[in-house]
């Protein structure tokens, strides 16, 4: 339609610039404009449906006004993005190269420190761990996405590690601080309970009273002796119950009953199963389908461990799993068990000491040891920032908490999205490590690292986009110009005027 508007109106033009009559062309041209504009359904922006730019280096303090928003660069920070109410968001990520880092802020001590390098594109590379004096600890190189390197912290401390990534070249790509708290974890509480004494439970315990545990342990030497060893202190609730396949073949119905009802409420049961001997007790009272193991058959990597004598015939037994090195565990009600299918590991005590100590370690992860502490302290999300909010949350805690280096005491206060946390929010002055100590009946110490703000730029650019996409997806559709339909009065009114200056003009 607007088309043969335009095409009726350029003729009439022409056919009065052919007589030289100039208004009356003007009248036409003006006429057809108006015409047009009255049946094309023009439109113009909406009043406040605006689109608002942002800078990534300069958020702004509001938005309210704006529909939309279009962001050029890595975006803002998470603690950026959270001030700022939910818009459409129009943004391209950027083709520049980037990596995130992954690893613990605070550790257990005996636990081993993990550092990985997550990149984007593949290429040979070096990942080193070096420590505060530069000396290097840890390296190792991939041509993978992924770098790792490991090292086992020798003591407790709150220390700074650099890392260094090295190209192909040798070249280095980027290095920066990693901060790592390591803290003595509260001491085991173990209730160990065996049929027959063996080399295996001796060296356990060894392993078990380095750690500093508190241990409830008692052997079984012959029909009326028993050897003991009772708790340096009170044990009201233990974390785990260690026993021997033959301690527990041994027990009367009701006794079975009673240990696995500790089990249903809470408490790890591990079995070592080098003494089992009838089958028919375990399928009975745990659901465990036994079958005998071939002979002095080694198992287990990278430690080589003899097979116990019965052991599930698959990984998948029923409601049991296998972990591939003859462990299978099953949830118990609010507890969990572990089938121990190796044994003779006291061969590494003397040997690979190390090695065995860490393997334990994870057969406890596997059985799900947890040591209770006053105050657990949550590790930030994403790298705080000097002048930066930062959000310090704990478990655990109620009062206040006290900021030393800040001069600040701040209320604990209850989010939403923490279940089971309380939170406050602080701005960093200056990088290093900031101290806080929780007020109340369990008060405790402790501390976040605070990067400084040339720390790590390809990180800093990935938590960025991180955070982006993640405003991005809280309202999927794409910002775009909102537009209103212009109003057609004031085009019905130029027409008329136009058609009547003309009909008086050829009246006249």
């Amino acid at each position: 339609m607007t088309i043969l508007v335009f095409i009726a109106g350029l003729a009439s033009a022409l056919a009065y610039l052919c007589k030289r009559r100039w208004t009356d062309c003007a009248l036409v041209l003006a006429a057809c404009a108006a015409l047009a504009g009255l049946v094309g359904g023009f439109s113009m922006p909406a009043d406040g449906a605006r689109v608002a730019t942002i800078d990534s280096d300069a958020p702004p303090a509001s938005i309210d006004e704006a529909s939309g928003l279009a962001l050029a660069g890595d975006g803002l920070r998470a603690a950026q993005w959270h001030d700022l109410p939910a818009r459409p968001l129009k943004w391209q990520v950027p083709a520049t190269d980037v990596f995130r880092l992954d690893f613990p802020r605070q550790l257990a001590l005996g636990r081993i420190f993990t550092l990985t390098v997550r990149r984007a594109q593949p290429s040979k590379a070096r990942l080193q761990l070096l420590a505060e004096n530069n000396e290097l600890v840890a390296e190792a190189s991939s041509s993978a996405l992924d770098i790792t390197v490991q090292w086992l912290p020798p003591v407790a401390e709150s220390l700074v590690l650099q890392a260094r990534l090295l190209d192909a070249a040798g070249k280095v790509v980027a290095q920066g601080p990693v901060p790592l708290s390591v803290r003595e974890a509260p001491p085991l509480q173990v209730q160990g309970r065996f049929g027959s004494p063996s080399f295996d439970a001796r060296i356990l315990n060894d392993l078990l009273v380095n750690s500093h545990a508190l241990l409830d342990w008692q052997v079984t030497l012959g029909k009326t002796v028993t050897r003991g060893e009772t708790a340096r202190a009170p044990m009201p609730e233990p974390n785990l119950q260690v026993i021997d396949a033959a301690w527990f073949e041994h027990l009367h119905e009701a006794a079975r009953a009673a240990l696995l009802a500790q089990v249903a409420q809470g408490m790890p049961l591990v079995i070592l199963a080098a003494n089992a001997s009838e089958p028919g007790v375990w399928s009975r009272s745990m659901q465990l389908e036994l079958k005998a193991e071939p002979e002095n058959r080694a198992v287990g990597t990278p430690l080589a461990m003899s097979a116990a004598p019965f052991n599930p015939a698959s990984d998948a037994a029923g409601a049991w799993s296998g972990s591939g090195n003859k462990i299978w565990t099953r949830g118990w009600q609010k507890g969990r068990i572990v089938w121990l299918g190796v044994g003779d590991w006291h061969r590494y005590a003397i040997s690979e000491p190390q090695a065995l100590a860490l393997w334990w370690q994870g057969v406890l992860d596997q059985a799900g040891v947890r040591r209770s502490a006053d105050v657990l302290w949550q590790e930030p999300d994403g790298m705080p920032l000097p002048e930066q909010r930062l959000e310090v949350c704990a478990q655990g805690v109620s009062g206040n908490v006290t900021f030393p280096d800040l001069k600040q005491n701040l209320a604990w206060q209850r989010r939403p999205d923490k279940a089971d946390a309380s939170c406050v929010a602080v701005w960093p002055r200056t990088p290093g490590w900031l101290k806080m100590e929780a007020q109340g009946e369990k008060g405790q110490a402790g501390e976040v690292y605070v990067f400084g703000k040339n720390d790590w730029p390809m990180w800093q650019r990935a938590q960025r986009r991180d955070a982006t996409a993640r405003y991005a997806a809280r309202t999927p559709t794409v910002a775009q110009k909102r537009s209103a339909p212009l109003p057609a009065w004031p085009f019905a009114l130029l027409f008329t005027l136009a058609m009547l200056s003309l009909w008086w003009r050829e009246r006249r």
